[in-house]
C-alpha cells in the first residue's frame, strides 16, 4: 500500500460485488430450465422468500430509471443463463422505477413468492426494453440512454430458503457504482452493484448541518476501513443507514468542499443509535478539494516471461486515509469508465476531523492531521460476471 498526495497512481486489491436492481411488483415463482425426460425430480419443501427494495446514495444523478419484468434464481453460483435448475420469478405487472427515490432508508415492497428450499447462489434480472428501456438523467442534465451491459444482469447472491420458514431479505442497489460512464461522448452502462442482506429493526441516524448540500454529501457505516452501507441527507439533513448487522462501526461523512468527518464508535445492537440530532447536528469545516485521476491498467506475464499492460475496465477505485491509532477509512469510490479505464475522484485537502460516539449525543471534533491530503488509492477489479477478480 502506499500512500501519496494527490495526483496518485492506484494498487490493485481484489474485492467483489454483488447487485439487485428490481422493481416494486407482485412476486409468483415458476419452475424453468432443462430437464430432457428423465425421471420426474423429487419435489422439495417449498419455503418463502420476502423482497424488499433499497438504494445507496447516486453520484452526479438525479434520476436512474430501471425496469424488471422476471427475476430468475439458481442454487449453483456457476450457472449459464441456458442451464437447467433455474427458478423464473416473474414481476407481475412490471413497473418502472426511479432507483433515486429509494435513498435514505426508504423500502420498496416487492412482495412475497414461494420458493424451494436450498441456498441460493445466483441472481439474474430481465429488464425492460425500447419505451421500457433504462436510462440515467445526470444532475441538471437530459435523459439518456443506459446500456446494459452483460455482467451487470448477473448477481452473486448467498442467502437460504428453510421449508416452512420466511427468508425477509433487503435489496441494495449502489447506483453510484452501478451506473458506469463508456467513453468521451456522455454514454453511460448499467453494472449492476449493490448487496442483499436480512431486514433487521437496526439502524444509525442522525442530522448533518444544512451547510451540507444533500446532493453531494454521502453518510458511510464503515467497517475495518470498508463501507458496509451508506446514504445521502434528505433535504433537511437527516439521515438514516438502516439494517445493519449488530456490531460497531465509524461514521464517515463526505460533503464537496468540507474535510471529511468521522465519528468512531457507533454501536449497533437493537433499534436505532443516533448520533446527533436536529439541535446538535454535526457541521464540518470548510476545505480546498484536490481531484486524483488517472487511467487502469494490469500487467500479465506472456509466455515467455516479458510482461504486458492492458487497459482495466471492469473495476472501480478507493481513496482511503489513515487516522491516529492505525484505523483506515473509505472517503471516496467510483466506478472506472467502462470504455476508457479512467477514473476522476475528488477528495479533501485538508484534515478529517474526528469525534468518538457518545449516547449524550454530544459529539467534539478535533483535527486528526496523521495523513492530510494524503490518500491510499486501491484498485477493485471485477470478473466479466463481476465477481471478484
Amino acid at each position: 500500500m502506499h500512500r501519496e498526495s494527490p495526483p496518485v497512481s492506484p494498487r490493485y486489491r481484489a474485492g467483489w460485488g454483488a447487485a439487485s436492481l428490481l422493481a416494486a411488483a407482485a412476486l409468483s415463482a415458476c419452475g424453468s430450465g432443462g430437464g430432457g425426460d428423465s425421471a420426474p425430480a423429487k419435489p422439495v419443501a417449498a419455503g418463502m422468500l420476502r423482497l424488499a427494495l433499497t438504494d445507496a446514495p447516486a453520484c452526479g444523478f438525479d434520476h436512474v430509471f430501471v425496469t424488471l419484468e422476471k427475476i430468475r434464481l439458481h442454487q449453483s453460483s456457476t450457472a449459464l443463463d441456458t442451464d437447467p435448475g433455474w427458478t423464473d420469478v416473474p414481476v407481475t405487472p412490471a413497473r418502472r422505477i426511479d432507483l433515486l427515490t429509494l435513498t435514505n432508508g426508504a423500502l420498496q415492497e416487492l412482495g412475497t413468492t414461494p420458493l424451494a428450499s436450498g441456498h441460493y447462489a445466483q441472481m439474474r434480472l430481465v429488464l425492460g426494453s425500447d419505451a421500457a428501456a433504462p436510462s440515467v438523467q445526470p444532475a441538471g442534465g437530459q435523459e439518456l440512454p443506459l446500456t446494459v451491459a452483460n455482467a451487470g444482469l448477473r448477481i452473486p447472491v448467498a442467502f437460504d430458503i428453510a421449508a416452512g420458514q420466511t427468508s425477509d431479505l433487503v435489496l441494495d442497489v449502489d447506483a453510484c457504482k452501478s451506473v458506469v460512464p463508456a467513453g468521451s461522448a456522455g454514454a453511460y452502462q448499467l453494472k449492476a452493484v449493490g448487496a442483499v442482506f436480512p431486514r433487521s429493526g437496526t439502524a444509525i441516524q442522525g442530522a448533518l448541518a444544512a451547510s451540507l448540500p444533500p446532493s453531494s454529501t454521502t453518510v458511510s457505516a464503515q467497517q475495518g476501513g470498508t463501507t458496509v452501507r451508506a446514504t445521502r441527507p434528505d433535504s433537511a439533513g437527516n439521515f438514516s443507514i438502516p439494517y445493519l448487522q449488530p456490531g460497531t462501526y465509524t461514521l464517515v461523512i463526505h460533503s464537496e468542499g468540507r474535510a471529511t468527518g468521522v465519528v468512531a464508535g457507533v454501536p449497533v445492537d437493537k433499534g436505532t443509535t443516533a448520533v446527533s440530532t436536529p439541535s446538535s447536528a454535526i457541521a464540518l469545516p470548510e476545505s480546498p478539494m484536490a481531484v486524483i485521476t488517472g487511467a487502469a491498467s494490469a500487467s500479465t506475464a506472456s509466455d515467455t516471461g516479458a510482461t504486458q499492460d492492458s487497459m482495466v475496465t471492469d473495476g472501480e477505485v478507493r481513496a482511503s486515509q489513515s487516522l491516529s491509532g492505525g484505523d483506515s477509512i473509505e472517503i471516496r469510490s467510483a466506478p472506472l469508465d467502462a470504455l476508457l479505464g479512467t477514473y476522476r475522484l475528488a477528495v479533501p485537502k485538508a484534515a478529517p476531523v474526528k469525534a468518538t460516539y457518545s449516547s449524550s449525543g454530544s459529539l467534539s471534533f478535533t483535527a486528526d492531521p496523521l495523513d492530510a491530503g494524503k490518500y491510499d488509492v486501491d484498485l477493485v477489479l471485477r470478473d466479466d460476471d463481476g465477481s471478484a477478480d
